[in-house]
């Protein structure tokens, strides 16, 4: 017998979407949009066996993105944006800090190749914690613990499914679930408006949880500035989608690393010329780059993401400005133009 096919979303939320019913799901599993997206063991296990082909130079590629400290950040009330390394940021709007997918500890498979900027015990005085989704080099469980811990102010703001994935790790941490084209409720008095919006990509942490968190993006509307936060994507049509329901966005985050072997990375992770792309799309005014330089997660050589979306830049192939910080730098973005 066939699964069953439902859709789900917050019903207590705004949809922004006309006609959008919900996120669809066959059995218990999300699709990426309408059909399924399972990555397979035997691609997994294809990587592992194909030689890669740039092995010598990314092991003599030892770049890493310069470390700047920033613990001052966290005790301010100035608006800034801070890289914190691959997914990252803290953004501070009016006032209110926002941190997203913060992964502040290396864990087996995942050891940071840079200092963070701060010790994770700096980080405090964080208002919205922003999770994506729930791969681990986003969503780590010892830093949500101690985030939890130190910031007891602070509202997760997430997708359908991660408040049970959550209750795990901080059981009284306040978890608002949304799904694609949805607004969370932040009350009369906030001074921005936050939608969660697609993304191309999928969830696993374990053997049995394929597909069972859904997974998307951020955009974070001012009076006079949209923020957008594109999470992990492949190169899909929710771009267009966005500028057709919000118009130009004026800062986006996006990622550019992890994306070889292609036949591995090219369903879940942008490439660098696709991110510029995808800010094109969006018609971007401002593109800072994440989710690369902090883990070795990939084939490619460590500097080669930034260097080739850099190429293309210097080529007046991007239509925005590109930023491309230190970890830690503040970028003081309300003076960007």
């Amino acid at each position: 017998m066939s699964a069953s096919v439902h859709y789900r979303r917050n019903e207590a939320l705004r949809t922004i979407r006309p006609g959008y019913v919900g996120n669809k799901l066959i059995g218990a599993e999300f699709c990426n949009g309408e059909a399924l997206f399972e990555p397979s063991f035997g691609t997994a296990l294809r990587w592992q066996l194909t030689a890669n082909p740039q092995k010598e130079e990314k092991k003599k590629d030892t770049w890493a993105p310069q470390v700047v400290p920033c613990a001052d950040a966290f005790f301010s009330t100035e608006d800034m944006l801070v890289w914190l390394g691959h997914s990252c940021f803290l953004l501070r709007i009016k006032g209110v800090s926002l941190l997203f997918d913060p992964v502040l500890f290396s864990s087996l498979g995942l050891r940071h190749r840079h200092a963070l900027p701060c010790q994770p015990t700096d980080v405090r005085n964080i208002d919205y914690l922003l999770l994506s989704h729930g791969h681990r080099d986003h969503l780590d469980e010892r830093s949500i613990k101690l985030l939890a811990q130190q910031n007891p102010q602070m509202n997760v703001l997430s997708s359908l499914g991660m408040a049970r994935l959550l209750r795990g790790m901080a059981p009284t941490l306040p978890v608002q679930e949304a799904g694609w084209w949805q607004q969370y409720d932040l009350g009369p008095a906030a001074p921005f408006e936050i939608y969660y919006l697609p993304a191309s990509h999928w969830h696993r942490r374990g053997l049995a949880d394929l597909n069972k968190v859904l997974w998307g993006s951020f955009l974070i509307k001012t009076d006079d500035r949209i923020i957008y936060f594109a999470g992990d994507t492949s190169y899909a049509d929710h771009f267009e989608q966005i500028e057709q329901a919000f118009g130009p966005v004026d800062i986006v985050l996006m990622p550019i690393g992890a994306y070889k072997p292609a036949f591995m990375m090219s369903g879940s992770h942008v490439n660098p010329h696709e991110a510029a792309k995808a800010a094109n799309v969006l018609r971007a005014g401002h593109l800072v780059p994440m989710h690369h330089g902090t883990f070795d997660l990939s084939d490619e050589p460590a500097s080669e993401p930034l260097r080739l979306l850099t190429e293309v830049a210097a080529g007046g192939l991007l239509r925005g400005t590109l930023h491309a910080p230190a970890v830690g730098e503040i970028m003081r973005w309300p003076a960007w133009e």
